[in-house]
């Protein structure tokens, strides 16, 4: 819940019966390496993100795009783990990883397109399933593809790409 409104001085209750199933999402941005052709990929599951789940992103990351991939990731454990590290090492013909900063948000421009996304496409939702959720998470990215110029202000935010296209 972003913003409720309730008369002054009562304070707002808000009942809303959920079972507390949880989505998980990996979301990337891809593009190009001057800041181009900018798009989203997500990769929901209902699972927790853990190492198998990284693998399965990057081979799902590998048939979307072609030719290799410079992969930016933020400290989650997942991605540090040996099974990863010994996956990254066995793809380095098409895959290099690189690290952001330890507390550097700011740097990471899917850390803006989450904000966006809990700002405008889910606040205030009372979902009635995960599946309702998972449709609005769909209909956001959706919504950044047709409208590329949004991404590309993700990027120029991160200050990765100083004025892309």
């Amino acid at each position: 819940m972003r913003r409720t409104w309730s008369p002054r001085g009562v304070t707002p209750v808000i009942r809303h019966h959920f079972n507390w199933t949880r989505l998980h999402c990996i979301v990337t941005i891809d593009c190009a390496p001057d800041g181009t052709d900018a798009d989203v990929l997500c990769y929901m599951q209902p699972k927790s993100i853990d190492s198998i789940s990284i693998i399965e992103f990057l081979h799902t990351l590998h048939s979307e795009i072609a030719g290799p991939i410079v992969l930016l990731w933020d400290g989650l454990a997942a991605h540090h783990s040996k099974i990863v590290r010994e996956h990254i090492d066995a793809c380095k013909d098409w895959l290099s990883v690189e690290r952001f900063p330890a507390y550097a948000p700011e740097l990471n421009p899917v850390e803006y397109l989450l904000s966006a996304v809990k700002g405008k496409d889910v606040a205030n939702l009372c979902a009635t399933s995960i599946g309702h959720i998972a449709y609005r998470l769909e209909d956001a990215v959706s919504r950044f593809a047709d409208n590329p110029g949004i991404i590309q202000g993700f990027l120029r935010a991160s200050k990765l790409f100083n004025d892309t296209g």
